[in-house]
């Protein structure tokens, strides 16, 4: 698992880095964990953009992911470890001792071959999934849930991981990526280990048009724009905007807090993140 570089024998080769997904171990994904995944273009269901600069972009399939492990006290052989178009993590695919088959966010170091268990309490093993209240203090975790039974919503992309701080009360301390340290119910479940695909970070898409793979369209700035449509459009000539930068609504960009200040759930932030 790393970066390959190429030579650069085109200007879209000099700084194109790709993976070289030795972690993968098949190229087709199980057709019965799939769904059709429809392109939205940025628009909902009124045709209006909500997000821009989206559209186009390679067509995909939806893996059926398991953030629940519901499945309690059965063994699970990984099958594969896989590619997947939507997330930035890889997946594992697993076989049940019943012979029923999930996918799994696959975690840094599991390998196909290796054996996973969701349960009340166990080994401590990457892709293993226990309670909060059963998992030593120290360890990493991905795939947090912030209510139990709802699935794993925490630490999910590639080279996320979360640190189980302490246990007080009903509670367990957690320090996200984002390094704040937030307070989640011990009833709640995680997955031991970090999140694979590490390298993600470090990937540069090198051209235009790889962008354009991904869905992603070309980005305009709000100074290239007209007064009508940005409020920092317009003026004669190339100018600088004459106001802070702001989003086409004019709300402040660049440092402004936009979390709601009588948000329900900042009582269960201990410390905010940086």
């Amino acid at each position: 698992m790393g970066l390959i570089r190429f030579k650069p024998i085109t200007p879209g080769r000099r700084f194109f880095d790709t993976d070289d997904f030795t972690d993968i171990t098949t190229k087709e994904p199980y057709k019965p964990l799939t769904k059709g995944k429809k392109s939205t273009g940025g628009r909902n269901n009124y045709g209006e953009i909500t997000s821009w600069w989206r559209g186009g972009g390679h067509k995909k399939l939806y893996r059926i992911i398991d953030f629940k492990r519901d499945k309690r006290n059965i063994e699970a052989k990984v099958e594969h470890i896989e590619y997947d178009p939507n997330r930035s993590a890889r997946i594992a695919r697993l076989l049940y001792a019943d012979g029923e088959r999930r996918y799994i966010i696959a975690p840094l170091g599991l390998k196909a071959g290796d054996k996973v268990i969701a349960g009340e309490k166990g080994e401590i093993a990457p892709g293993n999934n226990y309670p909060l209240k059963n998992i030593p203090l120290g360890t990493f975790v991905h795939n947090v849930e912030l209510k139990p039974g709802k699935g794993g919503q925490l630490a999910r992309a590639a080279g996320s991981q979360v640190q189980l701080l302490a246990k007080e009360g009903r509670y367990a301390h957690l320090r996200l990526p984002s390094g704040e340290i937030r307070m989640v119910l011990l009833e709640c479940r995680a997955t031991i280990g970090q999140v694979s695909n590490i390298d993600h970070e470090n990937k540069s898409l090198g051209k235009a048009g790889r962008s354009r793979w991904l869905g992603r369209r070309p980005h305009n700035r709000g100074v290239s724009m007209n007064p009508v449509d940005h409020p920092l459009g317009g003026g004669e000539g190339k100018t600088s905007g004459g106001r802070h930068p702001c989003t086409p609504w004019g709300k402040p960009t660049k440092g402004f807090k936009t979390r709601k200040v009588r948000k329900p759930s900042s009582k269960y932030i201990i410390k905010r993140r940086k």
